[in-house]
């Protein structure tokens, strides 16, 4: 099974990700791991600390002149800013280490500080906060480019957009070439397909930056030329709508996740949410001229695109901040406010990229197998030739 962990605090030495049940013989290409980072920092509304950093992955092992070699992959990304944090987070206890530390003592409504102080019996909210920040999404997006190698073995591309930020909404629907169009270009406000839209979210988050508020959004991931049979229908827990909703739901600041056209479906007529189903001949495949289930039924892949979205909040860490409470006196207080972004939508589409990825690329192995890569397009392309000839 393919399996990734993370591990490093915002403010730590690093970001370690782990990713292990790789097949041996998937070219590796750092510049394209490094770009995926690049894409996770850029976006208008990012704070200042992505003025500091210039995330760049460090591959400590798994692969070898240019090639996996089928044994676990460690990646580390180090935290430039660890320069200004090295004396208030030390590794180990020095004399002057309470001096230099920064205590967090009134919480963040909507963030985990309180909730994780009073789970792990800490009093004030720094190491709470310090792992439980959106940075850590960086050695997902590390781990998750490789997934997206594994996967353009097989043909199969991710990639995402931004539908929405706070109360503007793109009125395009986006094809396929235009995802690709406005994922490639190097320098982005929002990676929306709509221009015109585009140019309102950059005037709603100028005005959000002025009062000192945040605001959240909406994107959305594809995944194209997914094969059919990806996920099952017998188990509740290997459903790939299940597991892409558990995947993205995972990040940050996501508290609403929708498979194709979920949330509309719910008010809509059945005879206008369900995809009709033809076949080409000449290719010898079924298709559906809509996608209103997201490429997914029953739980398992239906050879359409898979498309996910990712329903934002704003982020919790405000400069005008909330109401709290001191941890210590329990008086009224306002909550403390640590550097942060006004808007982080496409870089959480990134994210979600690579949750998407790592979940279709744990699929594909689960059904296809192989230790090599080899062995792994043997039996990809016996299930094709299957399923053509169905």
């Amino acid at each position: 099974m393919l399996r990734f962990q993370t591990a490093g605090e915002s403010h730590g030495q690093a970001l370690i990700a782990l990713l292990s049940g790789l097949p041996a013989g998937i070219p590796v290409d750092l510049a394209f791991i490094n770009r995926e980072l690049k894409r996770r920092q850029q976006g208008y509304g990012r704070g200042g600390r992505m003025k500091i950093e210039t995330d760049q992955a460090e591959i400590l092992s798994g692969v070898r002149r240019g090639k996996t070699i089928g044994a676990p992959v460690a990646m580390m990304i180090n935290n430039r800013d660890w320069e200004n944090w090295k004396n208030v987070l030390p590794v180990e206890e020095h004399e002057d280490t309470g001096q230099k530390y920064r205590p967090v003592n009134a919480p963040r409504p909507g963030h985990a500080d309180l909730a994780g102080c009073l789970k792990y019996n800490f009093h004030e909210a720094r190491y709470v906060l310090e792992r439980a920040s959106a940075r850590e999404s960086t050695a997902r997006v590390a781990a998750g480019a490789l997934a997206k190698l594994l996967l353009a073995e097989f043909g199969i591309e991710v990639l995402s957009h931004v539908i929405a930020v706070g109360h503007v909404h793109s009125n395009v629907t986006a094809s396929w070439d235009q995802i690709k169009e406005v994922c490639a270009q190097d320098d982005i406000l929002f990676r929306c397909v709509d221009r015109e839209a585009e140019a309102e979210m950059k005037a709603a988050v100028d005005e959000i930056l002025r009062t000192g508020d945040t605001l959240g959004g909406i994107f959305e991931v594809v995944a194209h030329s997914v094969p059919v049979g990806l996920g099952t229908h017998a188990t509740w827990d290997e459903r790939l709508d299940g597991l892409l909703a558990q995947a993205v739901m995972s990040l940050q600041a996501v508290k609403g996740v929708e498979i194709g056209t979920g949330i509309e479906n719910a008010v809509a007529l059945g005879s206008l949410v369900h995809d009709a189903i033809r076949y080409e001949h000449e290719e010898h495949r079924f298709v559906r001229p809509a996608n209103h289930a997201g490429g997914l039924e029953g739980g398992i892949s239906n050879g359409e695109d898979v498309v996910v979205r990712g329903y934002l909040k704003p982020i919790s860490t405000l400069r005008r901040p909330l109401e709290s409470v001191h941890m210590e006196t329990k008086e009224t207080v306002k909550a403390a406010y640590e550097r942060s972004d006004v808007c982080v939508v496409p870089a959480a589409g990134v994210a979600a990229e690579a949750m998407v990825a790592l979940v279709l690329a744990r699929c594909l192995l689960e059904k296809f197998g192989g230790d090599s890569i080899e062995e792994s397009k043997r039996n990809f392309d016996a299930y094709l030739e299957q399923v053509r000839v169905f």
